[in-house]
């Protein structure tokens, strides 16, 4: 399918099926009269790209990741860095709990001095 067919197909914004097609990861899509043709494995593939910088990956951490992973080697690497994200992630949690925490309190004291604003 072509790069049209693809997004129309998977609502994938062109401009994205351009930079997967630039980062050289796409394996076996190949030209066909100067445009790019996907298979199933491509939109796989792509889906895993969307799905890493979804999670907070950059540039350079996606295309290491997908180049450890389509090596078929290295998932210990994969996994650690799986791992550093997720660690991140919980970070941040932690500290959106806190702020929720102290929002609480703060209303909470209002509500007890007399102030009723909810």
């Amino acid at each position: 399918m072509t790069i049209n067919e693809a997004s129309e197909r998977y609502c994938i914004p062109i401009k994205i099926l351009k930079e997967y097609e630039s980062m050289e990861l796409c394996g076996t899509v190949k030209r066909v009269m100067g445009a790019w043709q996907y298979d199933d494995q491509d939109i796989e593939r792509l889906s895993m790209i969307m799905m890493l910088h979804d999670i907070g990956f950059s540039n350079d951490d996606i295309d290491e990741y997908m180049k450890l992973l389509l090596s078929g080697q290295n998932n210990e690497e994969c996994m650690k860095m799986l791992n550093k994200r997720r660690k991140i992630a919980l970070d941040k949690i932690h500290i959106l709990e806190r702020q929720i925490d102290n929002i609480d309190y703060l209303r909470n004291e209002m509500r007890t001095s007399g102030s009723n604003n909810d």
